[in-house]
């Protein structure tokens, strides 16, 4: 059982990714952008020590999202937005942390 209404990237919750509503395109798309700069703002706030932190709490994210990729109820299209999205994220905090 997924945990509805846990925060899997910013203030995005699973019920959100998985849901019908909002739709993908445009709302969802929309939300990720927005949620993308906020968290890219407040990441520059962080010390470095936090980063693994944050690191580690994204691939708990996307394996809790991922974890019924098959269920053909599940919004796929948001899914996949959230996978996008969330590569965007981890890949800027580990550049973040090499440097």
């Amino acid at each position: 059982m997924l945990e509805l209404d846990k925060k899997v990237f910013g203030k995005i919750t699973t019920k959100e990714i998985i849901g019908a509503e909002p739709p993908a395109i445009p709302n969802t798309k929309n939300i990720f952008e927005k949620e993308l700069s906020t968290l890219l703002a407040e990441l520059d706030l962080q010390p470095k020590e936090n980063l693994s932190k944050l690191l580690e709490e994204q691939a708990i994210a996307e394996a809790h999202i991922n974890s019924r990729p098959g269920a053909m109820a599940l919004a796929q299209n948001k899914i996949k937005l959230f996978n996008e999205y969330n590569k965007k994220y981890t890949k800027i905090i580990k550049e973040k942390l090499e440097s």
